[in-house]
């Protein structure tokens, strides 16, 4: 799913992808890139002209998100695991916006979000993550996390809480190829950056 805010710098490998689909702001990426997608939609307010070869959802209810929006044509149609690109970036509202929908669909859905420097996603209770010696770690909780423990970081958490205005888990760094992450309760940002941009 490609959504409005900063597009890839490279062109994902749509071959791995059952459905591409794209909120209507979105759609100009995939276009000027030829990728057709499967489908777009939205409220079109973000399209000079609606394309003709394309299949069009039209999702008029203002009172939800676009993203919230295909993430429900996406359930109904049981895919229950996406990809989602282009979900920062741009005006950081969105951003915000995008992460309190993800809290939303957390029980329902398994998202991950990739952009020009990695990818984040929602941990569960006991998450294992491979392949990512190196790489910087964050863990942020919206807005906490109760009882934390990682193993293979640089800085360690030992049953510990992180509450948003007190104490984030920002900058960390994997020691090993594999890292562990558990907790007891709360909702916890994980962010894998490729590279140290510090």
């Amino acid at each position: 799913m490609l959504l409005n805010g900063t597009p890839p710098n490279t062109v994902p490998n749509i071959s791995n992808y059952d459905v591409i689909c794209a909120t209507d702001g979105a759609y100009q990426y995939l276009k000027e890139n030829n990728i057709k997608p499967d489908f777009i939609s939205g409220d079109f307010d973000s399209l000079e002209t609606i394309p003709k070869n394309v299949k069009v959802i039209h999702t008029p209810n203002q009172d939800l998100t676009d993203f919230d929006k295909i993430l429900q044509i996406l359930f109904d149609q049981d895919f229950y695991q996406i990809d989602i690109y282009g979900a920062s970036g741009n005006e950081q509202d969105h951003f915000l916006g995008n992460l309190h929908t993800a809290i939303q669909w957390k029980n329902k859905l398994k998202l991950t979000f990739l952009d020009n420097y990695g990818s984040y996603f929602l941990a569960d209770k006991s998450t294992i993550i491979t392949d990512c010696k190196n790489k910087v770690v964050s863990l942020v909780p919206f807005p906490s996390v109760e009882k934390i423990t990682t193993e293979g970081l640089q800085y360690q958490l030992n049953d510990e809480d992180l509450v948003f205005g007190k104490r984030i888990g920002t900058r960390n760094k994997a020691k090993e190829n594999k890292i562990k992450i558990t907790f007891e309760s709360g909702n916890l940002f994980l962010f894998i950056n490729e590279q140290n941009n510090e």
